[in-house]
């Protein structure tokens, strides 16, 4: 096909028009080969040993992990796209805004959480803390900005051994945050009246930069290419259509699959549950007079929990938020939830697996139903929405897994020896690969990461200096601080490519508390 017949959409990160599939390629169809390719990554198959809330490691196969989660939100926005697609009077809208192929959603949503290192969440701040801190890395770490990473750059597997070349569609389709973390793009999102979802600097952090972002400033050029043919259909800080479905299916999976998995382990209560809706529920006028330091004060107290996420709602999502809606989204998970999963204990039975069953499906259901497309939405909000009321149930069943499982002491327990272990394991690295003694013995991968990223950082010390400013405001100078920056890029990259046994395993090793010399957790 000669290049001017191309379809943009189509075309991969090397430039290569993507119409005639290589070889080594199945499906026919470029994002197809997208979603091959990206479901073939020993980046994707490694998700399995990736921990979701909590490791499975001490829970048997009951909790889900990332790989399980990326297959659940797959599944979902694919049947989001399948339905919009057949909506004809959506057929205009969604082309004027760029398309919305089931192929590329799926491709992208399996894509999602690529990055995401050891312990999930938290081992996310660790790595952000340390990149920052330790190694003056202006972007330091986000999960979403690392999934982009390996699709792009990192990941070996693809036909050119640098990154997976994935068409223009899918690329932009993983941009939940299109924007870097401070310079991209001008003005950026973070300084808009009202900022997207994820712009913001945290409140305990300014000038950090956005909470959330899906590029690091060494796939910038990565960022633009991919987003140029979306100029004009979206504004530069919006995602496209397709991914805000990946975004909505995520959403989606994230609010009913956790719930599941911590009611089949036993977490999930049902008088606890019950007493903090039914009290909302029964006394909410009481709790809207109440002040915001008595709210703070008595957060400890049944109900108040829940009257704070209604007032957080209205500060940071007035757009969508309505009070009878969220009652009423409060009343509906109250039967759903407490009256009918949470009422019986799980006790591993059939009949006890297919409620768990039933309730994933329906709320799955309903939500996937209720998916609409908005033309010109808010700032805060992608153009692929929930209708009104499964938005605020989202919220609810979302409240309800923060509230009563990762706000829980024994978790916090666990996740303090999980962050010393990651930090112990990123210092070591740092140390080996500083010592000009033993350097020439890092792991392969890990020295093949190195020299990566020093070609990248000097080009951009050549070419764009002010993007690697650190955390102390000073622009590196001289080839070994920018030696240093790169070595810092390549651990914080190799330790986020390890599940969570690989990371334990490995600091044993660095520690000298295993006599294992060899094995599956070093073939890295």
């Amino acid at each position: 096909m000669h290049r001017e017949h191309a379809d943009p959409r189509a075309l991969r990160r090397s430039g290569m028009d993507a119409s005639t599939p290589l070889q080594s390629d199945l499906a026919t169809s470029p994002f197809r080969v997208d979603r091959d390719r990206v479901a073939s990554s020993p980046f994707f198959a490694r998700l399995g040993g990736v921990t979701q809330v909590v490791s499975s490691t001490g829970s048997g196969l009951l909790v889900h992990n990332r790989l399980t989660h990326s297959l659940k939100v797959a599944q979902a926005a694919r049947a989001i796209a399948e339905r919009l697609g057949a909506r004809p009077e959506l057929v205009g809208v969604l082309d004027k805004l760029g398309g919305c192929d089931p192929d590329v959603v799926e491709a992208a949503a399996l894509a999602h959480d690529l990055g995401h290192p050891p312990f999930g969440h938290l081992g996310e701040q660790v790595l952000d803390r340390l990149a920052r801190h330790r190694f003056g890395l202006s972007d330091g770490f986000e999960g979403n900005a690392q999934s982009f990473r390996i699709v792009t750059t990192t990941d070996v597997r693809g036909p050119a051994a640098v990154g997976l070349d994935l068409t223009v569609a899918v690329r932009a389709a993983m941009l939940k945050y299109p924007w870097t973390r401070l310079s991209y793009p001008k003005p950026h999102p973070k300084d808009l009246r009202v900022p997207p979802r994820g712009a913001a600097e945290p409140p305990d952090a300014p000038g950090t930069g956005a909470a959330k972002f899906s590029a690091y400033v060494t796939e910038l050029d990565d960022l633009t290419q991919a987003r140029a043919f979306y100029a004009g259909r979206v504004e530069p800080w919006q995602q496209t259509v397709e991914a805000s479905v990946m975004d909505t299916a995520d959403d989606i999976a994230y609010a009913i699959h956790d719930l599941e998995d911590f009611y089949r382990v036993g977490v999930l209560q049902h008088a606890t549950v019950s007493t903090e809706l039914n009290t909302w529920l029964d006394h909410a006028v009481d709790l809207a007079g109440i002040s915001a330091a008595d709210l703070a004060a008595q957060e400890r107290q049944p109900g108040r929990s829940l009257e704070a996420l209604r007032r957080r709602l209205h500060l940071k999502d007035s757009w969508a938020v309505d009070d009878d809606a969220f009652a009423q989204a409060v009343a509906m998970v109250r039967t759903e939830l407490v009256g009918g999963l949470l009422a019986v204990p799980f006790d591993g039975s059939v009949e006890a697996e297919q409620a768990v069953a039933a309730f994933s499906a329906r709320w799955t259901r309903r939500l996937v139903d209720a998916v609409g497309v908005l033309d010109e939405p808010s700032t805060r909000s992608g153009h692929v929405v929930l209708a009104v009321q499964q938005w605020h149930e989202v919220q609810v069943l979302k409240f309800v897994h923060r509230r009563f499982v990762l706000l829980r002491p024994d978790l916090a327990l666990h996740q303090r020896g999980q962050a010393r272990l990651l930090t112990a394991l990123v210092e070591a690295l740092e140390q080996w690969a500083t010592d000009r003694h033993e350097a020439d013995r890092l792991p392969r991968r890990l020295h093949d990461l190195i020299e990566l990223a020093t070609s990248e950082y000097t080009a951009l010390a050549r070419t764009d200096p002010s993007s690697l400013v650190g955390a102390t405001g000073d622009t590196p100078s001289g080839p070994d601080a920018v030696r240093a920056l790169a070595r810092g890029r390549a651990v914080v990259d190799f330790v986020a490519s390890l599940t969570d046994n690989q990371a334990a395993a490995l600091l044993d090793a660095l520690s000298g508390r295993t006599g294992q010399l060899w094995t599956d957790a070093f073939v890295l």
